[in-house]
């Protein structure tokens, strides 16, 4: 509904006799490239899920791959590689970027050089392509811990990767909790981590669970820092702790498109259309916590 009423307000300010023609034209143009992403989207989305329709059985995600009988073929291996992967992701990412926030929204003095350089360096790492993390956990996971290509390589690599975002959301998130919160609950004498741990970081929560969407959304999607550790391709067991072997379905899905036959490139199609699927899942989950726990000041 408040969507609905946004637009209504938008094309009734451009319908207006007051507003300039300049920016009656502006707001056509961010309109017309709001609904051409959108249409483009949609259109990748049927696409896809026509293309894979034929395959979107419980064969899927009950059958093992199959190099040979593509007819047969599933995604078991590869989408509890993926589930085990982003539970130990959100296991080591969550608590550090939310407490890391926590400590630089509330404790640190904000003129110190040590804040000023733990920010420039927390946004330049927000900008850093996901090939050169992978080239860390190659060098730091893989090779000097010796952890070897499991899914705790996977899973520590892809929390470097998201960690700037969430510490960057959630910052964002405590900024938005009205100072007098704050300042009541040191009145009543409460301490300074009484008083984020039992009032600010509760009342950012919302905020906090759309940067854990927008960060795990985009650590399920990844494949290229995966495939510079030596994720498998082609596995036909699942994992059974996190010194596994493992492989993802972006992986999975980048293995299938690559064979010329049309049986792999129809269960590629089911594949990212299931990976959707659960991608949703998570969010609608985060976005359920987010509702229940928001307030309006």
């Amino acid at each position: 509904m408040s969507t609905d009423t946004e637009l209504t307000d938008i094309v009734g300010g451009l319908q207006s006799k007051g507003t300039p023609v300049r920016d009656r034209i502006f707001m056509w143009a961010l309109l017309v490239t709001l609904f051409i992403a959108i249409s483009t989207l949609l259109v990748l989305i049927a696409y896809v899920t026509i293309k894979g329709w034929p395959r979107l059985d419980p064969k899927l995600w009950q059958n093992m791959p199959s190099i040979r009988r593509p007819e047969n073929a599933g995604a078991q291996s590869a989408i509890m590689g993926t589930l085990w992967v982003i539970s130990l992701t959100a296991l080591f990412a969550l608590p550090t970027g939310i407490l890391a926030a926590l400590y630089l929204e509330e404790f640190s003095h904000p003129d110190s050089k040590f804040q000023r350089f733990v920010e420039v360096n927390i946004q330049n790492l927000a900008a850093v392509p996901s090939i050169v993390y992978g080239i860390l956990g190659l060098a730091v996971f893989a090779r000097a811990m010796a952890l070897g290509q499991t899914v705790i390589t996977a899973s520590l690599t892809l929390a470097l990767l998201i960690l700037p975002v969430l510490i960057i959301s959630t910052r964002e998130a405590l900024r938005a909790v009205p100072r007098n919160i704050r300042d009541g609950s040191l009145a009543l004498g409460a301490t300074e981590w009484q008083t984020a741990w039992k009032q600010t970081l509760p009342a950012a929560t919302p905020g906090i669970a759309t940067g854990i969407i927008l960060s795990l959304s985009r650590a399920i999607g990844e494949a290229a820092p995966l495939l510079l550790l030596g994720a498998v391709t082609f596995i036909t067991f699942n994992p059974t702790g996190p010194l596994s072997g493992y492989t993802t379905l972006p992986i999975q899905i980048y293995n299938w498109t690559k064979d010329s036959r049309e049986e792999f490139q129809i269960l590629a199609a089911a594949t990212i259309v299931l990976l959707l699927v659960i991608l949703l899942l998570m969010n609608f989950t985060a976005i359920w916590i987010r509702n229940k726990t928001q307030k309006r000041w």
